[in-house]
C-alpha cells in the first residue's frame, strides 16, 4: 500500500508508521505539498475527513489524516478540537499545558481522555479509525518523551505519556489505537 499522511509532524508520522511499517508512507513534504489545512470543524472526525479529502484532491492517491486532542471532563470536554490552538497558534506546548494544569487544579475531577480519529480516503472509500485513552491531568508537567499534552496526561498506571519510552508510547497512545483500528478495518474491506 502506498499512502500520503497529511502531516509533516515527525511524531505523528512515526506513530502511524509503527502500524503501517512495511508500506510506502509519504509526508506532504515528500510529495512537494506545502499546505496548512485549517482545522475549523467541530469534531475530530470532521477535521480528519476534511484533511484527508483535501490532500487526496492534491495528490490523487490514498491519504491518511488524523485529528486528536485532549478532552477534560470537568471542563466539559475542553480543549477538544482546539487542543493545539485554544490559546492561539503561536503559543507553546508548555504555555498550553501550564494553562490547563491551572484550570484543572480548581476542579475536583481531574479525569480526561485523549481522543484520536484517523481517516483513510482513496477517492471512493472513507474509512475511520478511533482511539481513546483514559487518564487524568497532572498537577505538574512530567517527562521528556513526547509533544503536545503528553507531559500533563497521566495514564491509569501513574505515568504521563511523556514518561513512556517511544516504544511504550507507540502502543499506548490514542493515535496508535486509532491507526490500529483503521488498519483492521482496511483489512476487513480488503484494501490493506
Amino acid at each position: 500500500m502506498e499512502v500520503v499522511v497529511a502531516t509533516n509532524n515527525k511524531f505523528k508520522l512515526n506513530e502511524i508508521k509503527s502500524i503501517f511499517n512495511e508500506d510506502k508512507i509519504y509526508t506532504l513534504k515528500e510529495k512537494g505539498i506545502n499546505i496548512d489545512i485549517e482545522e475549523d470543524c467541530d469534531t475530530f472526525l470532521r477535521n480528519a475527513k476534511k484533511k484527508a479529502h483535501e490532500v487526496y484532491n492534491l495528490v490523487n492517491m490514498p491519504t491518511i489524516a488524523d485529528d486528536s486532542g485532549l478532552c477534560i471532563n470537568a471542563l466539559n470536554g475542553f480543549p477538544g478540537v482546539m487542543t493545539h490552538r485554544f490559546l492561539g497558534e503561536e503559543t507553546t506546548d508548555k504555555e498550553r499545558n501550564e494553562y490547563l494544569i491551572n484550570e484543572v487544579s480548581k476542579c475536583e475531577d481531574k479525569s480526561a481522555k485523549a481522543v484520536c480519529n484517523i481517516v483513510y480516503y482513496n477517492g471512493e472509500d472513507t474509512i475511520v479509525g478511533e482511539g481513546v485513552v483514559e487518564g487524568q491531568i497532572t498537577s505538574a508537567r512530567r517527562g521528556d518523551n513526547g509533544f503536545g499534552f503528553d507531559e500533563i496526561f497521566e495514564l491509569l498506571d501513574g505515568r504521563t505519556l511523556a514518561e513512556l519510552t517511544p516504544e511504550e508510547k507507540n502502543i499506548k497512545s490514542a493515535r496508535f489505537l486509532a491507526a490500529k483500528d483503521l488498519k483492521e478495518k482496511l483489512e476487513q474491506k480488503g484494501i490493506y
